[in-house]
């Protein structure tokens, strides 16, 4: 398969790796509109390059609890012809990986598994590759 540009990032203290293809751009993101009745991890919507896109609150996405501090960097991806901020913790650094299948038996949670396409290894770390498009929907509704 060889190797592919990936963007290493910082999510809820783990680091993701996201391919560089749903990159668009790494933004800081200033004043977040909130959206009424909107879902949990939609944190609301901000002016980005005379356009608005909508903020993503990764974390809340995978289903952990919102982020407590200020929305400070985030990635933007489209997604189906739309604009999402992604926000993260950190960004370290766009480096190319070979990308390796998930093992099975890899324990991961019901978000991070759906959201989890594969694992790239960094300096003898394992780190999971990402689709930011698995965390627009934000995590299923509990079925009653």
């Amino acid at each position: 398969m060889g190797e592919q540009l990936f963007l290493i990032a910082h999510i809820a203290g783990q680091s993701v790796a996201i391919d560089a293809h749903q990159v668009e751009s790494v933004v800081d993101i200033g004043a977040i509109v909130a959206v009424p009745r909107a879902e949990g991890h939609v944190r609301g919507l901000a002016a980005l390059r005379s356009r608005v896109v909508t903020v993503i609150d990764t974390r809340a996405a995978l289903g952990l609890a919102p982020s407590e501090t200020p929305a400070g960097r985030a990635i933007i991806t489209p997604v189906d012809g739309h604009h999402y901020a992604m926000l993260v913790d950190a960004l370290d650094d766009v480096a190319p990986f070979e990308l390796q299948p998930l093992a099975a038996g890899v324990p991961l949670s019901d978000m991070w598994q759906r959201a989890g396409r594969g694992l790239i290894e960094r300096d003898g770390e394992p780190i999971l590759n990402i689709d930011l498009a698995a965390l627009v929907p934000g995590p299923a509704a509990p079925t009653a």
